[in-house]
């Protein structure tokens, strides 16, 4: 029997742990690494074509750090059950603009995991820094801190470009924000958008000469989307690329990329040798991750089950709720017939794919569950396999949603 999305509201966290707990279908033997990801909703300004739950900051001044500190520390204590004796191996404090906050109150933060869960020795823990909120000695104090890899939103080099997607810093702050976490930590991330309104093969061109100048371990690139419930959405900006373009402009990215070593491990990240980051390939292996702050997803296992958990969206509610035991504003057990879908939605954006038993351990279902679809995928030539390993083909990379599509429930 599913758990009910409205059950969560006003319940113990034991009564909710005996739910998760109970008996069921599945059958996990073993229980698959865990993150933490915390997220902090404020923002200097909302982006045009982000739907994320940010919220402008406009009081004045700070985000009420103390408050939502204390709301963490609140939520982290009461989901600990839920976690029992499971080392974390990674930490991504994400937004909104976590850099908003001041070293001082990350350190408050980092402390506090630190001291209700066991992280794994020289575990990463992932800041995301605007170059909007950038000052010089403000990246070196969230080194000292305790965050070990930043993830820089720079989007584009271009000032024109950067007033479109409604960004709050310029092409000089990006490239001085850049310099600054080059020198303050060993590894870093950068944000790149492509497909940008107008935007041609030359000039993205010109936007991977200055970003791979930087020679960042890792680039994240992200084709702007007209996501519902945004600015864009009612008002998309003119001369968005069409597909043919877009795919040219993925090409030049690989091309450019790979020869500047950079692997293309993940659909929409490149990485250096070692230099992945541990935490969203702990998403994309179908791994667990506790999610904390307001309107925070996580996704648990159990010995019978995985469970998605939802906490309360607006920060003012949120931080009233965590502070009174109650973060989590709905549950949902992730039924039989969807979990295939859910690991391949994951585990297929790798480009290495994934270890066959893994699908059994972290879904408890049999392989036999998606014998259909496999053979249908590799019929198509999206897939191939051998006794222990599957990815995609590259044909499958290139038509990745076509591919996952094989495995939704009837």
């Amino acid at each position: 029997m599913p758990i009910q999305p409205a059950s969560a509201q006003g319940e113990s966290t034991a009564d909710r742990l005996a739910r998760y707990t109970r008996l069921g279908t599945l059958s996990l033997h073993t229980l698959p690494p865990l993150s933490l990801y915390v997220h902090l909703p404020w923002c200097l300004k909302k982006c045009p074509y982000c739907d994320f739950n940010s919220h402008e900051w406009r009081e004045g001044g700070a985000p009420p750090e103390q408050r939502y500190l204390a709301a963490l520390r609140a939520d982290l204590e009461a989901a600990l059950p839920f976690v029992w004796g499971r080392r974390v191996s990674s930490v991504f404090i994400g937004g909104g603009t976590p850099s908003l906050f001041s070293p001082e109150a990350i350190a408050t933060l980092i402390a506090d995991v630190r001291a209700l869960l066991p992280l794994e020795p020289g575990g990463e823990i992932t800041l995301e820094a605007n170059p909007g909120t950038f000052e010089r000695d403000r990246f070196r104090a969230f080194r000292e801190a305790g965050v070990t890899r930043l993830s820089v939103g720079v989007q584009s080099f271009d000032d024109e470009r950067l007033r479109t997607l409604g960004r709050v810093h310029d092409a000089a702050q990006a490239k001085a924000a850049l310099e600054e976490a080059a020198r303050c930590f060993d590894t870093f991330n950068l944000d790149l958008m492509y497909a940008l309104p107008g935007q041609t093969v030359a000039e993205l061109a010109r936007e991977l000469d200055t970003a791979l100048a930087f020679s960042p371990p890792h680039l994240s690139i992200y084709h702007l989307t007209i996501e519902p419930n945004t600015r864009f959405a009612k008002t998309p900006p003119p001369g968005l690329p069409d597909d043919d373009l877009s795919s040219d402009l993925l090409d030049l990215i690989i091309d450019r990329t790979v020869a500047r070593g950079l692997q293309r491990y993940e659909v929409s990240a490149f990485a250096a040798p070692g230099q992945r980051c541990v935490h969203n390939v702990n998403y994309w292996q179908f791994g667990d991750y506790l999610g904390i702050g307001a309107g925070a997803h996580g996704k648990l296992s159990f010995p019978h089950r995985v469970v998605r958990q939802v906490r309360w969206r607006e920060p003012v509610t949120y931080m009233a709720q965590a502070l009174a035991g109650q973060a989590i504003s709905n549950d949902e057990e992730v039924s039989r017939r969807a979990l295939p879908f859910e690991f391949m939605l994951n585990a297929l954006r790798l480009r290495e794919g994934f270890e066959i038993v893994r699908f059994a351990e972290r879904t408890g279902l049999p392989l036999s569950a998606i014998a259909a679809p496999l053979a249908e995928a590799e019929r198509r030539g999206l897939i191939q396999r051998d006794a222990s390993w599957l990815r995609p083909t590259p044909r499958g990379f290139d038509f990745l949603s076509d591919l996952q599509a094989l495995f939704l429930p009837d």
